[in-house]
Protein backbone atom coordinates (compact mmCIF):
# COMPACT_ATOMS: atom_id res chain seq x y z
CA UNK A 1 0.00 0.00 0.00
CA UNK A 2 2.80 2.18 0.91
CA UNK A 3 4.57 1.62 -2.70
CA UNK A 4 1.25 2.39 -4.26
CA UNK A 5 1.52 5.94 -2.37
CA UNK A 6 4.50 6.30 -2.92
CA UNK A 7 4.23 5.82 -6.95
CA UNK A 8 1.11 7.72 -7.58
CA UNK A 9 2.49 11.16 -5.41
CA UNK A 10 5.66 10.22 -8.09
CA UNK A 11 3.33 10.33 -11.09
CA UNK A 12 1.42 13.58 -9.57
CA UNK A 13 4.42 15.33 -9.10
CA UNK A 14 6.21 14.68 -12.59
CA UNK A 15 3.11 15.40 -14.43
CA UNK A 16 2.84 19.19 -12.59
CA UNK A 17 6.20 19.57 -13.61
CA UNK A 18 5.22 18.85 -17.65
CA UNK A 19 2.73 21.06 -17.28
CA UNK A 20 4.06 23.87 -15.07
CA UNK A 21 6.85 24.90 -17.72
CA UNK A 22 8.05 26.91 -14.70
CA UNK A 23 12.13 28.02 -16.66
CA UNK A 24 11.80 31.88 -16.90
CA UNK A 25 13.78 31.69 -20.58
CA UNK A 26 14.92 35.82 -20.19
CA UNK A 27 15.59 36.49 -16.88
CA UNK A 28 15.99 33.11 -14.74
CA UNK A 29 14.39 34.52 -11.83
CA UNK A 30 13.73 31.11 -10.78
CA UNK A 31 15.50 28.41 -10.38
CA UNK A 32 15.89 25.87 -14.07
CA UNK A 33 14.07 22.79 -12.87
CA UNK A 34 14.38 19.46 -14.62
CA UNK A 35 11.13 17.61 -15.49
CA UNK A 36 11.25 14.33 -14.08
CA UNK A 37 10.48 12.57 -17.98
CA UNK A 38 12.34 9.62 -17.32
CA UNK A 39 9.72 9.19 -14.74
CA UNK A 40 6.87 9.30 -16.47
CA UNK A 41 8.87 6.09 -18.77
CA UNK A 42 9.43 4.25 -15.89
CA UNK A 43 5.84 4.27 -14.53
CA UNK A 44 4.39 4.08 -17.88
CA UNK A 45 6.50 0.63 -19.23
CA UNK A 46 7.87 -1.32 -15.39
CA UNK A 47 4.57 -0.11 -13.50
CA UNK A 48 2.68 -0.50 -16.83
CA UNK A 49 0.27 2.65 -16.09
CA UNK A 50 -2.05 4.20 -18.83
CA UNK A 51 -2.04 7.40 -17.29
CA UNK A 52 1.27 7.71 -17.57
CA UNK A 53 1.39 6.80 -20.85
CA UNK A 54 -1.37 9.10 -21.72
CA UNK A 55 0.72 12.17 -20.34
CA UNK A 56 3.97 11.25 -21.80
CA UNK A 57 2.07 11.62 -25.35
CA UNK A 58 -0.39 14.97 -24.31
CA UNK A 59 1.45 16.85 -21.67
CA UNK A 60 5.06 15.94 -22.73
CA UNK A 61 4.60 15.73 -26.86
CA UNK A 62 7.94 16.82 -28.04
CA UNK A 63 9.76 14.92 -25.62
CA UNK A 64 7.83 11.69 -26.88
CA UNK A 65 8.37 12.88 -30.12
CA UNK A 66 12.13 12.88 -29.87
CA UNK A 67 12.03 9.56 -28.53
CA UNK A 68 10.23 7.48 -30.46
CA UNK A 69 11.53 8.87 -33.61
CA UNK A 70 14.60 10.20 -33.31
CA UNK A 71 16.43 8.65 -30.33
CA UNK A 72 14.53 4.90 -30.28
CA UNK A 73 14.09 4.93 -33.89
CA UNK A 74 11.34 2.54 -33.90
CA UNK A 75 8.39 4.58 -35.84
CA UNK A 76 6.14 7.62 -35.94
CA UNK A 77 4.27 8.65 -33.02
CA UNK A 78 1.22 9.17 -35.72
CA UNK A 79 1.32 5.44 -35.69
CA UNK A 80 -1.71 3.73 -34.08
CA UNK A 81 0.57 0.89 -32.70
CA UNK A 82 3.63 3.22 -31.14
CA UNK A 83 2.16 3.00 -27.44
CA UNK A 84 2.40 -0.75 -27.49
CA UNK A 85 5.92 -0.70 -29.38
CA UNK A 86 7.47 1.37 -27.46
CA UNK A 87 6.13 -0.35 -23.81
CA UNK A 88 7.43 -3.93 -25.60
CA UNK A 89 10.62 -2.28 -26.27
CA UNK A 90 11.39 -1.20 -22.57
CA UNK A 91 10.07 -4.33 -21.78
CA UNK A 92 13.75 -6.08 -21.82
CA UNK A 93 14.80 -7.80 -19.00
CA UNK A 94 17.83 -5.53 -18.97
CA UNK A 95 16.07 -2.01 -19.69
CA UNK A 96 14.07 -3.16 -16.53
CA UNK A 97 16.77 -3.17 -14.66
CA UNK A 98 18.63 -0.09 -16.14
CA UNK A 99 15.03 1.93 -15.07
CA UNK A 100 15.22 0.28 -11.96
CA UNK A 101 18.62 1.39 -11.61
CA UNK A 102 18.21 5.02 -12.89
CA UNK A 103 15.15 5.65 -10.42
CA UNK A 104 17.60 4.53 -7.53
CA UNK A 105 20.51 6.48 -8.21
CA UNK A 106 19.26 10.10 -9.26
CA UNK A 107 16.39 10.20 -6.71
CA UNK A 108 17.21 14.24 -6.63
CA UNK A 109 18.44 16.12 -9.31
CA UNK A 110 18.23 19.36 -6.75
CA UNK A 111 22.39 19.41 -7.55
CA UNK A 112 21.84 19.37 -11.41
CA UNK A 113 19.58 22.05 -11.36
CA UNK A 114 21.33 24.19 -9.23
CA UNK A 115 24.19 23.92 -11.80
CA UNK A 116 22.08 24.33 -14.60
CA UNK A 117 20.90 27.63 -13.49
CA UNK A 118 24.27 28.81 -12.52
CA UNK A 119 25.43 28.12 -16.29
CA UNK A 120 22.26 29.54 -18.02
CA UNK A 121 22.25 32.82 -15.55
CA UNK A 122 26.25 33.30 -16.36
CA UNK A 123 24.87 31.95 -20.23
CA UNK A 124 22.41 34.56 -20.25
CA UNK A 125 24.23 37.70 -18.64
CA UNK A 126 26.50 37.43 -21.50
CA UNK A 127 24.68 36.41 -24.10
CA UNK A 128 21.33 37.70 -23.61
CA UNK A 129 19.89 36.47 -27.49
CA UNK A 130 20.49 33.09 -26.40
CA UNK A 131 17.22 31.30 -25.35
CA UNK A 132 17.48 28.67 -22.54
CA UNK A 133 15.51 25.77 -23.32
CA UNK A 134 13.09 23.28 -21.00
CA UNK A 135 14.84 20.57 -19.66
CA UNK A 136 14.00 17.20 -19.00
CA UNK A 137 15.85 13.77 -18.06
CA UNK A 138 14.63 10.59 -19.63
CA UNK A 139 16.06 7.37 -19.86
CA UNK A 140 17.23 6.63 -23.66
CA UNK A 141 17.44 2.22 -23.47
CA UNK A 142 21.59 3.74 -23.87
CA UNK A 143 21.23 6.01 -26.93
CA UNK A 144 22.10 9.20 -26.84
CA UNK A 145 23.06 10.80 -23.76
CA UNK A 146 21.54 14.58 -24.70
CA UNK A 147 19.12 15.21 -27.45
CA UNK A 148 18.51 18.98 -28.28
CA UNK A 149 15.24 19.80 -30.13
CA UNK A 150 13.17 23.11 -30.58
CA UNK A 151 13.51 24.75 -27.48
CA UNK A 152 14.03 21.59 -25.50
CA UNK A 153 16.82 20.02 -24.05
CA UNK A 154 16.99 16.42 -22.95
CA UNK A 155 19.83 14.32 -21.29
CA UNK A 156 19.80 10.61 -20.49
CA UNK A 157 20.45 9.57 -16.95
CA UNK A 158 20.77 5.96 -17.90
CA UNK A 159 24.06 7.15 -19.73
CA UNK A 160 25.41 8.85 -16.71
CA UNK A 161 25.43 5.43 -13.94
CA UNK A 162 29.00 6.14 -13.31
CA UNK A 163 32.00 4.22 -15.10
CA UNK A 164 32.13 0.96 -12.87
CA UNK A 165 28.48 0.51 -13.75
CA UNK A 166 28.70 -3.52 -14.38
CA UNK A 167 26.12 -2.97 -17.91
CA UNK A 168 28.22 -0.24 -18.96
CA UNK A 169 31.27 -2.98 -18.94
CA UNK A 170 29.45 -5.40 -20.76
CA UNK A 171 28.63 -3.14 -24.17
CA UNK A 172 31.27 -0.21 -23.63
CA UNK A 173 35.12 0.24 -23.97
CA UNK A 174 37.05 1.77 -21.03
CA UNK A 175 38.13 4.80 -22.75
CA UNK A 176 33.32 5.75 -23.10
CA UNK A 177 32.67 4.58 -19.86
CA UNK A 178 35.18 7.27 -18.08
CA UNK A 179 32.32 9.99 -19.48
CA UNK A 180 29.54 8.18 -18.42
CA UNK A 181 29.65 9.54 -14.75
CA UNK A 182 27.47 12.03 -13.16
CA UNK A 183 29.53 14.71 -13.03
CA UNK A 184 29.59 15.36 -16.71
CA UNK A 185 25.71 15.92 -17.26
CA UNK A 186 25.60 19.40 -16.60
CA UNK A 187 29.00 19.67 -19.00
CA UNK A 188 27.72 17.49 -21.55
CA UNK A 189 24.14 19.55 -21.80
CA UNK A 190 25.82 22.97 -22.08
CA UNK A 191 28.70 21.20 -24.27
CA UNK A 192 25.76 19.55 -26.61
CA UNK A 193 23.31 22.57 -26.48
CA UNK A 194 25.83 25.29 -27.58
CA UNK A 195 27.00 23.20 -30.33
CA UNK A 196 23.49 22.86 -31.95
CA UNK A 197 22.94 26.50 -31.58
CA UNK A 198 25.86 27.03 -33.57
CA UNK A 199 26.98 23.76 -35.69
CA UNK A 200 30.42 23.67 -37.22
CA UNK A 201 30.77 25.20 -41.14
CA UNK A 202 31.63 22.29 -42.80
CA UNK A 203 33.01 24.77 -45.55
CA UNK A 204 35.85 24.89 -48.74
CA UNK A 205 38.51 26.52 -46.97
CA UNK A 206 37.02 26.45 -43.51
CA UNK A 207 37.28 22.63 -42.27
CA UNK A 208 40.86 21.64 -41.30
CA UNK A 209 42.21 20.40 -38.09
CA UNK A 210 43.20 23.62 -37.00
CA UNK A 211 39.49 25.09 -37.49
CA UNK A 212 37.45 22.19 -35.89
CA UNK A 213 40.18 22.22 -32.88
CA UNK A 214 39.39 25.69 -32.62
CA UNK A 215 35.43 25.21 -32.78
CA UNK A 216 35.60 22.77 -30.46
CA UNK A 217 37.92 24.36 -27.88
CA UNK A 218 35.57 27.44 -27.92
CA UNK A 219 32.50 25.39 -27.17
CA UNK A 220 34.21 23.56 -24.17
CA UNK A 221 36.35 27.13 -22.76
CA UNK A 222 32.76 28.44 -23.11
CA UNK A 223 31.26 26.02 -21.05
CA UNK A 224 34.24 25.67 -18.45
CA UNK A 225 33.84 29.72 -17.89
CA UNK A 226 30.15 29.78 -17.29
CA UNK A 227 30.19 27.18 -15.13
CA UNK A 228 32.98 28.89 -13.06
CA UNK A 229 36.08 25.66 -13.93
CA UNK A 230 39.45 26.59 -13.46
CA UNK A 231 39.40 26.06 -17.95
CA UNK A 232 41.76 23.08 -17.39
CA UNK A 233 39.74 20.80 -19.27
CA UNK A 234 39.10 18.71 -16.04
CA UNK A 235 35.33 19.22 -16.14
CA UNK A 236 34.71 19.07 -20.11
CA UNK A 237 37.09 16.47 -20.82
CA UNK A 238 37.23 14.62 -17.94
CA UNK A 239 40.91 14.88 -17.83
CA UNK A 240 42.74 13.52 -14.50
CA UNK A 241 45.74 15.50 -12.38
CA UNK A 242 47.79 13.25 -14.59
CA UNK A 243 46.56 14.05 -17.76
CA UNK A 244 46.42 17.56 -17.24
CA UNK A 245 50.18 17.39 -16.21
CA UNK A 246 51.12 15.60 -19.24
CA UNK A 247 49.12 18.22 -21.60
CA UNK A 248 51.20 20.87 -20.14
CA UNK A 249 54.30 19.24 -20.29
CA UNK A 250 54.28 18.43 -23.81
CA UNK A 251 51.91 21.61 -24.93
CA UNK A 252 54.63 23.58 -27.03
CA UNK A 253 55.97 20.03 -28.44
CA UNK A 254 52.56 18.78 -29.61
CA UNK A 255 52.66 22.29 -31.40
CA UNK A 256 55.31 22.38 -33.08
CA UNK A 257 54.88 18.31 -34.27
CA UNK A 258 51.53 19.69 -35.47
CA UNK A 259 52.65 22.07 -37.67
CA UNK A 260 56.08 19.97 -38.99
CA UNK A 261 53.79 17.18 -39.61
CA UNK A 262 51.18 19.76 -41.33
CA UNK A 263 48.40 18.17 -39.66
CA UNK A 264 46.91 20.87 -38.75
CA UNK A 265 46.30 22.36 -42.17
CA UNK A 266 44.57 18.97 -42.98
CA UNK A 267 40.88 18.02 -43.37
CA UNK A 268 41.13 14.08 -43.37
CA UNK A 269 38.67 13.38 -41.64
CA UNK A 270 40.54 10.40 -39.73
CA UNK A 271 43.07 12.64 -38.34
CA UNK A 272 40.68 15.15 -37.48
CA UNK A 273 38.50 12.46 -35.21
CA UNK A 274 42.23 11.25 -34.10
CA UNK A 275 42.69 14.63 -32.13
CA UNK A 276 39.45 15.36 -31.18
CA UNK A 277 37.62 12.48 -30.12
CA UNK A 278 37.55 10.24 -26.62
CA UNK A 279 39.47 7.42 -28.53
CA UNK A 280 43.27 7.21 -27.51
CA UNK A 281 44.75 6.49 -30.27
CA UNK A 282 47.69 9.08 -31.06
CA UNK A 283 51.53 8.56 -29.50
CA UNK A 284 54.31 11.41 -28.29
CA UNK A 285 57.58 10.69 -26.98
CA UNK A 286 56.19 7.35 -26.76
CA UNK A 287 52.94 7.57 -24.45
CA UNK A 288 49.57 7.88 -25.51
CA UNK A 289 47.99 11.30 -25.59
CA UNK A 290 44.90 11.85 -23.41
CA UNK A 291 41.79 11.46 -25.20
CA UNK A 292 40.77 15.12 -26.74
CA UNK A 293 43.75 16.21 -27.02
CA UNK A 294 42.97 18.59 -30.13
CA UNK A 295 39.98 19.92 -28.17
CA UNK A 296 42.25 20.73 -25.03
CA UNK A 297 44.95 22.56 -27.38
CA UNK A 298 42.00 24.58 -29.13
CA UNK A 299 40.91 25.35 -25.49
CA UNK A 300 44.25 26.77 -24.47
CA UNK A 301 44.58 28.89 -27.12
CA UNK A 302 40.91 30.43 -26.89
CA UNK A 303 42.47 31.48 -23.15
CA UNK A 304 45.13 32.68 -24.53
CA UNK A 305 43.23 34.91 -26.85
CA UNK A 306 40.60 36.25 -24.84
CA UNK A 307 42.82 36.97 -21.86
CA UNK A 308 44.88 39.43 -24.85
CA UNK A 309 41.66 40.63 -25.71
CA UNK A 310 39.94 41.58 -22.83
CA UNK A 311 37.50 43.67 -24.53
CA UNK A 312 35.94 41.06 -26.56
CA UNK A 313 32.51 39.52 -24.83
CA UNK A 314 31.50 35.77 -24.64
CA UNK A 315 28.92 37.35 -27.57
CA UNK A 316 32.28 37.85 -29.85
CA UNK A 317 33.98 34.59 -29.34
CA UNK A 318 30.91 32.47 -29.49
CA UNK A 319 30.34 34.53 -33.16
CA UNK A 320 33.86 34.11 -34.39
CA UNK A 321 34.23 31.09 -37.01
CA UNK A 322 37.81 31.92 -38.25
CA UNK A 323 40.89 31.71 -36.15
CA UNK A 324 43.23 31.51 -38.74
CA UNK A 325 45.19 34.57 -37.23
CA UNK A 326 46.02 32.32 -34.25
CA UNK A 327 47.48 29.55 -36.69
CA UNK A 328 51.08 30.93 -36.08
CA UNK A 329 51.16 31.59 -32.62
CA UNK A 330 50.26 28.58 -30.50
CA UNK A 331 52.87 29.05 -28.02
CA UNK A 332 52.04 30.11 -24.40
Amino acid sequence: MHRIIGILLMVVFVLSACRSGEQKDESLQTSVKVLRYDRLQYEATVMNSVSALQKMNIDCPQATKLLIEDVLGIGSVAEPDINDRLCAYYSDSLLVRLMDDVQEKFKDLSGIEADLTKGFRNLKREVPAIPVPRIYSQISALNQSVVVGDSLLGFSLDKYLGQDYPLYKRYYYPFQRRSMVPERIVPDCFTFYLLSLSPFPWEEGHRTLFDFMMYRGKIAWTVEHILQSDGSGRLTLGYTREELNWCRKYMEALWKEMAEKEHLASTDPMLIRSYTSGEQTLTFNGEKMPPCIGIWLGMQLVDKYMKNNQRLTLKDLLGKDDFSDLMHTPKH
